[in-house]
């Protein structure tokens, strides 16, 4: 009776054990899925992270080559879910920024910033920053701009500033975006104006599928004729005209390129370049009187293809044209100069050039003093009519017709033959084409802020173990000083050493130090809201024309503490490196 009792306790326990086995097995199961779901989440690429506030928006990159830096992409989306793409060359990290750069501010304000910034010739400097940051990926503004707006913002600056190479990374880094079709046709007018068409005909590169532009297909049926691949040419041509996108006289002068016709048509279109450009090496003897309202790429390609010329020089209208193109950078400024060279004037008027140049028009007392210039044989006479055409050409706003020219003449004139009274008027007019360059640097241990502390940002890989030890003894020595006062330069500096990690010793207050200096409160509230593009705008406009190492002491102080504030460290390094050293 007891056994028969065991056994039936027996039986219940395998039962029990049956239905318990399969739910522990499927516990197991889903355990294993969560941590593989957990691990999936946590394997997020760089560039598609999200904070908790903005948990519905998805970032989507483009595909690039990663050999070119950038970052790399997954396109692991949900066919329904939104997804935003964004656009760019430098990675984020690069330059201390990140994706949410300018999600908090109001679009409107940035639209103001680039108002302003596009009034501005930037320096190097302040240019090298502008690039760095609006070509850096990141987040769309929440408000007030759209991301076409965005974008534009962005190419009209690159194209108006003639960023060529820049442009060229944005095509390669970036698949599709708008205004894609005009980056890719002011690079092909671009070379195309400067008579290059091998160059030209490499951009047409960029042209794909996802393109459709008469223009673009135009240009590259051209550039396959001149790469004498005339059968895809033929083929590329007869779908063209299927779709009806060319007309009459364009399909007249691809047939005599092709060889089809022997007559071109005589009809000059200047309505774009490649009309143009056609036109010009298809018509004999070809001509053509350019006009103010004549295209600035046309005009370079009248220019570069040596195919301006004045045969009338009594055509004061069409010589006050040239000027104007000269004026407006579109026509090389020495073409103004060879046609005054051609202007004849007797004897008599050239000797009196000085007293009779005023009763004639503005464009011959222009020739007449600039002949009387080359004909000057002392330094005292060249540089007083330098200085009256100087005049002459600011009369009829066209300065920068003259200025480099007069810049280059008086670097001519040898410093000792320039007389004492002309000196500073001559330093004055003389600017150097060559890029701005900082020199090598010369420390001296007696000023801080140009003491051998700054190795540790101006030699790559210096240790900050060595560079305490520097600190230290340059401290010492400026210790023992008692004269020696911190100045505002020394201030930057100390608190960027603090900032990367240094210990700075107890008895140099410099935070009490630094409470004698004003920060914008305009500027700080930007740090602190996080709108770190709008802060590296603002220090766009405040360097302005200037070189870093221009700035006064006290700009460049808070502008090194607002950027350690902001964490954007390799911009301060670059703003240190440039305004403390003392160079040769």
């Amino acid at each position: 009776m007891k056994l028969l009792n065991l056994n039936k306790y027996f039986y219940l326990f395998i039962f029990i054990l049956i239905l318990i086995n399969p739910l522990s097995a499927e516990d197991a199961v889903d355990i294993w899925k969560k941590k593989k779901v957990e691990e999936k989440k946590q394997d997020i690429p760089l560039g598609s992270q999200i904070d908790e506030n903005n948990k519905e928006t998805k970032i989507k990159f483009d595909k690039v080559d990663s050999s070119l830096g950038n970052i790399k992409i997954t396109e692991d989306f949900e066919k329904n879910e939104t997804v935003k793409p964004i656009y760019g060359i430098f990675d984020p990290e690069e330059n201390n920024f990140n994706l949410n750069m300018w999600l908090e501010t109001d679009g409107n304000e940035i639209k103001d910033a680039f108002k302003r910034i596009n009034k501005i010739n930037l320096s190097n400097s302040a240019e090298e920053i502008f690039v760095n940051t609006i070509m850096t990926y990141s987040y769309l503004p929440a408000k007030n701009i759209s991301e076409k707006e965005f974008l534009n913002l962005k190419i009209d600056w690159l194209i108006e500033n003639q960023k060529d190479s820049i442009l060229e990374k944005f095509l390669i880094k970036n698949n599709d975006f708008s205004r894609k079709k005009k980056i890719i046709q002011y690079l092909v007018d671009k070379n195309l104006a400067k008579a290059n068409l091998s160059e030209g005909c490499s951009k047409a590169e960029f042209i794909g599928k996802d393109i459709k532009d008469s223009y673009l297909e135009k240009f590259k049926i051209y550039c396959l004729i001149f790469n004498n691949k005339k059968g895809e040419a033929q083929l590329l041509f007869d779908i063209l005209k299927e779709q009806k996108l060319s007309n009459k006289i364009f399909n007249n002068r691809i047939n005599f390129l092709l060889g089809i016709t022997d007559k071109a048509e005589t009809k000059i279109q200047d309505n774009n370049l490649l009309n143009f450009y056609l036109a010009s090496i298809t018509i004999p003897n070809f001509s053509y009187e350019p006009s103010e309202k004549t295209n600035k790429y046309i005009w370079e390609y009248l220019n570069a293809a040596n195919l301006v010329e004045i045969k009338d020089l009594e055509d004061k209208e069409k010589i006050r044209t040239f000027e104007i193109a000269a004026n407006k950078n579109t026509l090389d400024k020495s073409k103004i100069f060879e046609i005054y060279k051609k202007i004849e004037f007797d004897l008599n008027t050239l000797i009196k050039a000085e007293e009779t140049y005023q009763s004639l028009d503005s464009i011959e007392s222009r020739a007449l003093i600039y002949q009387k210039f080359l004909l000057s044989d002392n330094v005292d006479n060249k540089i007083k009519y330098l200085f009256l055409l100087k005049d002459l050409f600011k009369k009829d706003n066209l300065s920068n017709v003259f200025t480099k020219f007069m810049s280059d003449r008086l670097e001519e004139i040898k410093p000792s033959d320039i007389p004492s009274e002309f000196d500073d008027l001559v330093k004055k007019n003389i600017f150097s084409d060559e890029e701005y360059k900082l020199g090598k640097i010369k420390f001296d241990d007696k000023i801080f802020h140009k003491s051998k502390v700054l190795k540790f940002y101006t030699q790559p890989g210096a240790s900050i173990q060595k560079s305490q030890k520097d600190l230290n003894n340059v401290l010492k020595k400026i210790k023992k000083n008692k004269k020696y006062f911190f100045s505002v330069k020394d201030l930057a500096l100390l608190e960027s050493l603090e900032m990367d990690g240094f210990n700075i010793p107890k008895e140099i207050d410099h935070k009490n130090i630094s409470k004698q200096y004003d920060i914008p409160q305009g500027l700080m509230s930007l740090v602190k809201k996080r709108e770190i593009g709008l802060l590296a705008l603002k220090f766009v406009e405040i360097i302005g024309e200037d070189e870093i190492s221009d700035l006064d002491p006290e700009s460049i102080y808070f502008i090194t503490n607002l950027l350690n504030e902001a964490k954007l460290i390799k911009f301060r390094k670059k703003v240190l490196i440039a305004s403390l050293p003392l160079r040769e």
